[in-house]
């Protein structure tokens, strides 16, 4: 919001302190201001409550900025933080620039974070970047993680931002640094899903029990079954995760027998079909029951039937060791690393693959080609919403990022709301890392965005980040 009050720093002119902040960043000295906008009066406590941009105009460069109100603490002369972005107005240079102002006293002490590459201001992927990049600063300098990676697609155009380190003593992240994306792996399971749907290998309604091709019986609860959809929809009964007992040597390895021997006595939490509850337990079953129905390893339908068709060249379920050294080591919330660990061929369903935001570019764009005969079926049937809200109960584990309106095949789908149009979202967390993957099929954006840290609030921060940058760059 802007208010119109003279920005005021304690000891010093608004020239000299942004001069000062400049020059300690490399960047020239600047003259008077030739016109001031939205302004910053970091002695008034009132006043930086309200604070959410600044603009000020100089002869040769344009300065842009905001502040994180989340670390806006005046009153107890916490400091919080000023984020700039400085646009030379001959160039078209730019660089991001960050200044810590701590209470009354309001000092300034800031260091150059990156530059931008001059480009044409008219261009629209230049001015995808510019936004892209500045939010993304702005959010990584509010959380407390080692690394971020931050991917945009819009309208055919993509950016790939990476902040801080991929690992200890490593660059940035960017497009190919191999991540760990947990649960986004379920929307995949959903592909391959419709994918077999609109060839009529399978059907939403088929029963479990007809596809899975264990010698088992697959529970029921008050006279219903289990069937593919209920899976794919989180809607199966089933707890989230398998009751097991867990190797030392292999902590996050289960079993196909693990899963056989636990469906063999698995008690329902509620009748199929009545209401939703997160479940990594019933993926992995979906995966298993599509590779019977395709005759085929889940591995490889994966691939001919969502990585192949999307383009993607570093999503895989299995971690070649020349590869490692691009790995986005994660990190536990005591910012202590965790180590990679390996999963069974069974747990690509819920939350085993491996991928590169390069990939996610390529996924979101084959998602957002609404107008290409090519899988048109296919993703028609993976956006679709299968199970509204309304009358479910319980209804678990489905909110924690965007409140949950519908259920798609793996996709949380949001309604519109005010000038945010329907999302359809999924993260993912695994070994220290945490993902969040949205698009707007209508709109044609979509984001992809990790962090190398389990840290809830940074997640949930992040999230409405991407949700904020649809709802931002979104046409309406």
């Amino acid at each position: 919001m802007g208010i119109n009050k003279p920005f005021s720093l304690p000891g010093s002119s608004t020239s000299a302190a942004f001069a000062n902040l400049f020059a300690r960043s490399g960047i020239e000295q600047m003259r008077e201001p030739d016109a001031c906008f939205l302004q910053l009066l970091p002695d008034d406590r009132r006043v930086c409550q309200d604070i959410g941009r600044i603009d000020l105009h100089f002869p040769r460069w344009v300065v842009t900025g905001g502040v994180l109100p989340a670390l806006l603490d005046v009153a107890s002369f916490t400091p919080f933080a000023l984020v700039c972005r400085v646009i030379n107005r001959q160039t078209g240079a730019a660089m991001i620039i960050a200044g810590t102002i701590r209470g009354a006293h309001a000092t300034l002490a800031c260091c150059a974070l990156f530059f931008a590459s001059a480009t044409t201001a008219t261009s629209d992927d230049a001015l995808l970047k510019e936004v892209v990049t500045f939010e993304g600063q702005i959010l990584f300098l509010g959380m407390n993680v080692p690394g971020m990676i931050l991917a945009v697609v819009r309208n055919g155009e993509s950016v790939v931002v990476g902040f801080g380190q991929s690992a200890e003593g490593a660059g940035e992240p960017d497009g190919d640094t191999i991540l760990r994306i947990g649960s986004i792996s379920k929307v995949f399971a959903g592909q391959v899903f419709a994918s077999l749907v609109a060839d009529g290998t399978v059907h939403m309604t088929d029963r479990l029990q007809d596809r899975l091709g264990w010698q088992v019986k697959v529970p029921e609860l008050q006279g219903r079954e289990i069937t593919l959809l209920n899976l794919a929809t989180h809607g199966s009964g089933l707890p989230r995760e398998v009751e097991r007992v867990r190797d030392p040597a292999r902590p996050d390895f289960v079993s196909r027998e693990t899963y056989a021997t636990a469906l063999a006595t698995q008690a329902l939490l509620f009748p199929p079909g009545t209401g939703l509850h997160y479940s990594n337990y019933g993926f992995d079953l979906l995966s298993e029951a599509l590779a019977k129905s395709g005759g085929r390893p889940y591995s490889q339908l994966l691939k001919e039937r969502a990585f192949d068709p999307a383009g993607l060249k570093d999503t895989y379920l299995r971690l070649a060791e020349n590869d490692i050294r691009r790995l986005f080591q994660g990190h536990g919330p005591d910012g202590r690393s965790i180590a990679n660990t390996d999963v069974s061929d069974i747990q690509a369903g819920a939350s085993g693959l491996y991928s590169t935001a390069n990939d996610m570019v390529r996924w979101l764009a084959w998602h957002l080609a609404r107008a290409s005969r090519a899988d048109a079926e296919t993703r028609a049937l993976d956006h679709a919403a299968y199970v509204n809200r309304d009358g479910l109960n319980p209804v678990s584990g489905l909110d924690e990022l965007g409140h949950m309106n519908a259920m798609g095949l793996g996709w949380v789908i949001m309604n519109p709301e005010g000038d945010r149009p329907l999302i359809l979202q999924k993260s993912g967390g695994r070994q220290g890392t945490l993902s969040y993957i949205a698009f707007s099929p209508a709109r044609n954006i979509g984001v992809f965005i990790s962090i190398n840290k389990f840290d809830f609030p940074a997640a949930t921060t992040m999230a409405e980040l991407a949700n904020n940058l649809i709802l931002q760059l979104a046409p309406r």
